[in-house]
């Protein structure tokens, strides 16, 4: 049985093959460096109240929903993605 691949799959696949990698020196290292990050970057500590339009409310969690998210994690990485720079807007 062939395995279909999504194409963000398929660029992975293709510069694995295409021997663009490169190893990590000190893996055991970059793993601990990386879930530090992880963790601090993903702390939630901090609460944010807003009131919005019950339209607007509804758009919110219909949207999160096709995105298999809680609404207000949907929401979250909408804020972090506006910060980061990183939020592009598409017409559907």
């Amino acid at each position: 049985m062939k395995t279909k691949l999504t194409n963000k799959e398929k660029e992975i696949l293709d510069s694995f093959e295409k021997d663009e990698w490169i190893p990590v020196a000190n893996l055991s290292k970059r793993k601990k460096e990386l879930v530090a990050y992880a963790r601090s970057t993903m702390r939630k500590d901090k609460r944010l109240n807003i009131r919005i339009s019950e339209r607007d409310l509804l758009e919110l969690q219909r949207k999160a929903a096709n995105e298999g998210l809680p609404y207000q994690t949907y929401v979250s990485s909408i804020i972090h993605k506006f910060l980061n720079g990183s939020l592009v807007e598409t017409r559907e």
